[in-house]
């Protein structure tokens, strides 16, 4: 992959979102107390951040394939946006219904908001069409 200005533009939140989305996986799926005010008591809560892990490191493989492979690149970035989107605006529900959660997930729901955003604006402003 050669690094050029068009490059950074068309990748560089896919390369923020897996630095950020795998370790958070990894968390999620074998201690999140350490990090999250979540305490798990059932096998079946287990299971289902187990569940989360994977999912974040299978979008995460993705995103990693389209940074390096440009057949990869498109589905990359829709898949990118639409994460980021959905967990920023499930958060922004929780927000109004739920009430303010920690400084941890509130900086989360910018970020998302941001990333899903930044993958959106690199989408339709076609960065994606040049030779990347």
């Amino acid at each position: 992959m050669k690094i050029t200005n068009q490059n950074i533009i068309t990748k560089i939140h896919l390369i923020i979102s897996v630095c950020i989305v795998v370790p958070v996986s990894f968390f999620y799926g074998f201690n999140p107390s350490s990090e999250f005010d979540i305490h798990l008591d059932t096998i079946d809560e287990h299971n289902f951040f187990k569940a989360i892990m994977g999912l974040y490191l299978g979008f995460s493989t993705l995103w990693i394939l389209g940074v390096f492979k440009v057949n990869y690149l498109k589905i990359a970035l829709v898949t990118n946006m639409i994460f980021m989107l959905g967990l920023g605006f499930g958060r922004v529900l929780s927000l109004t219904l739920d009430g303010v959660p920690t400084f941890g997930y509130q900086f989360g729901t910018f970020a998302e908001l941001f990333l899903g955003f930044y993958g959106l604006w690199v989408l339709l402003s076609h960065h994606t069409t040049t030779n990347t």
